[in-house]
């Protein structure tokens, strides 16, 4: 069958102790600082965001800005250069071209001539929207609000922006971060992100959803006068896991459902005619983790027909050409695919690369001009460090060199696959530094979060701690057990209401994989993991006494108490069939503290205070119950720290103390 033009495209390119914690039980500071992975991945250039101008001749970018040693200082600076990445970046500020602001949020315009983005040039820590015509001049300010702004998107037309604005919020929106603290009568006070438009002639802005209404993602569809969006009332936090999908007339602000799902749906797009929005539908268990197969609708409403059945891959991100194909982003068995869909031959082209091409998301994306020749994105993989790239689709130009230097503290990665109650599962294997194949080496298993999650090829951040310990002569483990994206929403759902055995299986398995391919030590195995794969460890313990050492975070011990706990439980009744107060067996059944009196394993245990997905009275009853029972294990809660930590010392404490727990027990 004769090969589209993308793909042939793509094919010629590709050949081939810290301050601010509260210590629940003292455990003493790590004994040895980590060094080698600590600093690499400090002292990486991240970046934000990636956006290719509509011709496809420019490239805007946004890059986080770090302090001497590396750490976040919560300003990011905008660049512009030619996609050919042969002329020298010009930086895009609302302020001073000398002094930094916190800046970000790149829209291109319809007609490629301006740019929207967000600034707090004016106030620190208040972005405000603004528009450069790319000409020199100084860029024009369009708002004057309190809260929190994102999402910017120009109407074809060009005439006005549309963006997504929480109003007087007291943090930014959505469940990982830090939550507020509550006093006084609890309540389930919320603040909704609703839809607004700002007007480029007047400058006025004019919120124009329900003030009951969260909105989580919207399009604009080519008449500049409809808006198909994900939405739900309530708690936006709580309530993305049963969101639908509907149409808003902007002018009216009147919105219509179109279409309820049966799981969770995300970020969807309105074909070039007008006529139909694409989505992702999927099993979801994190509002920014997104897989799924690809669904098409028509505007009107109606049933929604899957482009992608069966497909042994996850969607991620899609994006319609001006030519009506559909180009799917999606992982595909731990590597990063690129397909061009025909929505009505239904014929895919597909093209997989064993490196994450992301616009920051977790996931595949990439920014593609309008005909999706040309395309941009933040490159890069477990040997290479993010850089920016852009160009024709498969004839890509290196932008950036900003991490020329750094290379990975750990060995090679190599991609594992193994069978397992009948399913393929696949993971990565990461070799110690300076390997040495005439020795044997500890194994340290990392189960990643979700469970809807994948671990793709790329170079991590500060937050996966666990990418120091190959640097210090460890192998790492990282599996994607059933449940995982990149094989298809039959393997992601595979774990329904089995949370813990298939998926601990399939684990176990990937783990005497390991010890086949590589010289490892099947008497120095441990586990860790965050979140989901802090769960995991905390399962994983009370089921075998093979690892020798554990490390918790942020884990759910006791899925009945956590219930009613978490502040995100609307995402546990597709996982569980229904809630804890109608089927209390199914909650226990998967539960670590139902099987406590196992556990003989040492494990550390790490969490933020202000955790809202994973709360600390889980980590504490889990710490709590093995104290009581003998079991050697530390217990340590970080001050103001959500989900996913956000302080520099507190990361680089969570490396430290995990590889020395490890080293205590496994060297």
């Amino acid at each position: 069958m004769k090969m589209s033009a993308i793909r042939l495209a793509i094919l010629a390119s590709f050949c081939v102790c810290c301050a601010g914690m509260n210590v629940a039980q003292q455990s003493k500071p790590a004994s040895t600082p980590v060094k080698a992975g600590k600093d690499a991945l400090f002292a990486v250039q991240q970046f934000e965001q990636a956006a290719i101008s509509p011709d496809g001749k420019r490239v805007a970018w946004v890059e986080i800005r770090t302090d001497s040693k590396g750490s976040p200082t919560g300003k990011k600076d905008i660049y512009i250069a030619a996609s050919t990445g042969t002329a020298n970046p010009v930086k895009l500020t609302a302020g001073l071209p000398s002094s930094y602001y916190n800046e970000g949020g790149v829209a291109w315009s319809p007609d490629g001539k301006r740019i929207a983005f967000l600034s707090d040039a004016v106030k620190s820590g208040q972005v405000q929207l603004y528009i450069s015509s790319l000409n020199g001049s100084p860029a024009q300010k369009l708002t004057s609000v309190k809260g929190f702004l994102q999402g910017a998107k120009w109407s074809p037309d060009g005439k006005v922006i549309a963006v997504l604005f929480s109003e007087n919020a007291p943090r930014a929106a959505g469940p990982l971060v830090a939550e507020t603290p509550e006093t006084g009568e609890i309540k389930d006070a919320f603040f909704e992100q609703r839809l607004a438009i700002v007007d480029l002639a007047s400058g006025k802005l004019r919120q124009v959803t329900p003030a009951d209404t969260y909105i989580y993602d919207y399009d604009w569809a080519p008449d500049s006068k409809t808006i198909v969006l994900t939405a739900a009332k309530g708690n936006g936090d709580n309530n993305w896991w049963v969101a639908e999908l509907y149409s808003l007339d902007t002018a009216a602000g009147q919105m219509q459902s179109i279409y309820k799902p049966k799981l969770q749906i995300s970020r969807p797009v309105v074909s070039p005619d007008g006529k139909y929005v694409a989505f992702i539908e999927g099993l979801m268990s994190d509002e920014d983790s997104v897989g799924g197969d690809a669904f098409l609708l028509p505007l009107a409403g109606g049933t929604p027909r899957n482009l992608t059945p069966d497909r042994q891959a996850s969607a991620s991100v899609l994006t319609w050409t001006t030519s009506g194909k559909l180009i799917d982003q999606e992982n595909i068995q731990g590597d990063s695919g690129i397909s061009q869909i025909d929505p009505v031959s239904g014929h895919i082209d597909t093209y997989r690369t064993r490196e994450l091409l992301t616009l920051g998301y977790w996931g595949t994306s990439v920014s593609l001009s309008a005909d999706g020749s040309t395309a941009a994105f933040i490159r890069s993989s477990f040997s290479a460090p993010p850089e920016i790239w852009a160009g024709p689709m498969g004839k890509w130009n290196q932008i950036t060199r900003k991490n020329a230097d750094i290379k990975p503290p750990w060995g090679e990665a190599k991609s594992l696959g193994w069978r397992s109650d009948g399913f393929d599962v696949q993971g990565w294997l990461i070799y110690p530094a300076d390997f040495d194949a005439a020795k044997r080496y500890p194994m340290v298993i990392c189960v990643h979060g979700g469970p809807s999650f994948g671990v793709q090829t790329s170079w991590p951040s500060a937050f996966e701690y666990q990418m120091a310990l190959p640097a210090h002569g460890y192998f790492l483990f990282l599996p994607n057990p059933r449940g995982s994206f990149g094989q298809g929403e039959a393997f992601t759902q595979a774990n329904v209401k089995d949370f813990g055995y298939g998926d601990w299986r399939d684990i176990l398995a990937g783990a005497d994989a390991a010890i086949s391919a590589a010289p490892i030590d099947p008497q120095r195995l441990g586990l860790t993991g965050w979140s989901y794969g802090g769960y995991m460890t905390m399962w994983g313990v009370t089921q075998t006494d093979r690892f020798k050492a554990a490390m918790a975070g942020a884990g759910i011990a006791n899925w009945s108490s956590y219930y009613g706990e978490n502040k995100i439980d609307q995402w546990m009744i597709p996982f569980f069939g229904k809630s804890v107060y109608e089927d209390p067996e199914v909650y226990a059944r998967s539960a670590p503290l139902t099987f406590i009196k196992n556990v003989k394993t040492p494990t550390l245990i790490l969490v933020g205070d202000s955790d809202g997905e994973c709360p600390t009275p889980q980590s504490y009853e889990f710490w709590h119950a093995l104290k009581t029972l003998g079991v050697k294990t530390e217990l340590v809660v970080y001050e103001h720290e959500g989900h996913m930590f956000g302080k520099p010392e507190h990361l680089r404490d969570v490396m430290n103390r995990t590889v020395a727990w490890f080293d205590e027990f496994l060297k």
